[in-house]
């Protein structure tokens, strides 16, 4: 099944997929399970577990894209696949029309559980990643962009505190600005808020939407918050429960931006797409829950 977000019918054309800047084409991800010799022997065979079946979607540059769906659907696997952490069993995918097979500078990762260096300050944890993906920049460009992100993320006065003396909050903007100091042309995030309380949570959130206005990258985030993406999103990628999941539709979010989480549920069709994914994600999480018995 394709499915294109350049097409508000969700059909693709020629021009969707010329105009694509994150092309996931026929993808499937199946985890082998065990069946060699000494497994039979020991009796510990498994079977092959389909992760992900058959799918696939374009993201048009500028785009933000929020993927929900219930527990175990395989969102962090299909984002992995994107970040080129994980190579598919079958299909491919493209970022501007080449295929990739591994991680690049012109995708950016956010990690749910920060991922800094423990032993480096916020502005050396910046300066790392700057210095792996561009080992030619002067040390002057460098330091000049290290602070133009620490100043984007508002952590100026922190950029000596290491992260153990940061709050859940504070490290999460870290991720986020060493994510974009390497200026990529994508932003990956899973779950980025996902660990924090929700005032943090609320404030990050504000933070990621005036980031995204500044710099208009392309953004792919993995939620299971309904609200979240419906205040980030462009699009709404729906996934159904695994095994061999798939996509269950895309949303369109037509609200117009900048937007307010004081007003938001007062656009027209809020509430409507609010219930449409409710209904989706209660009937597949039922489904999961049913099969576990």
């Amino acid at each position: 099944m394709m499915l294109s977000m350049e097409q508000e019918n969700n059909s693709p054309t020629q021009q969707g997929q010329d105009l694509a800047q994150i092309s996931v084409r026929d993808i499937s991800m199946v985890y082998r399970g065990r069946s060699g010799l000494i497994d039979k022997i020991t009796r510990r065979t498994s079977k092959d577990y389909i992760a992900l079946a058959d799918i696939s979607f374009d993201i048009a540059p500028n785009t933000f894209v929020s993927i929900i769906g219930p527990s175990g659907c395989g969102k962090s696997t299909l984002l992995n696949l994107i970040a080129g952490l994980t190579n598919p069993t079958s299909g491919a995918i493209l970022i501007n029309g080449s295929e990739i097979y591994a991680p690049g500078p012109d995708r950016g990762v956010v990690f749910q559980n920060y991922a800094l260096m423990p032993w480096l300050t916020v502005a050396e944890n910046l300066h790392f990643a700057l210095e792996t993906v561009y080992p030619k920049m002067s040390v002057a460009d460098r330091k000049s962009r290290v602070y133009e992100y620490i100043e984007l993320v508002g952590l100026i006065g922190a950029e000596k505190k290491h992260p153990h003396e940061l709050s859940g909050g504070m490290k999460q903007r870290v991720g986020i600005a060493r994510a974009l100091a390497i200026d990529p042309e994508i932003l990956l995030m899973d779950e980025p808020f996902g660990a924090l309380d929700a005032l943090t949570r609320g404030f990050l959130q504000d933070e990621v939407a005036r980031i995204w206005e500044q710099k208009r990258k392309t953004v792919v985030m993995i939620t299971h918050s309904i609200e979240e993406a419906l205040l980030l999103s462009d699009k709404i990628v729906m996934m159904k429960r695994g095994p061999a999941a798939g996509i269950d539709e895309i949303l369109n979010v037509p609200f117009p931006r900048p937007r307010s989480r004081e007003n938001l549920d007062q656009q027209l069709g809020y509430h409507d797409l609010k219930a449409e994914m409710e209904d989706h994600l209660m009937r597949e999480t039922r489904a999961v829950e049913a099969s576990r018995i």
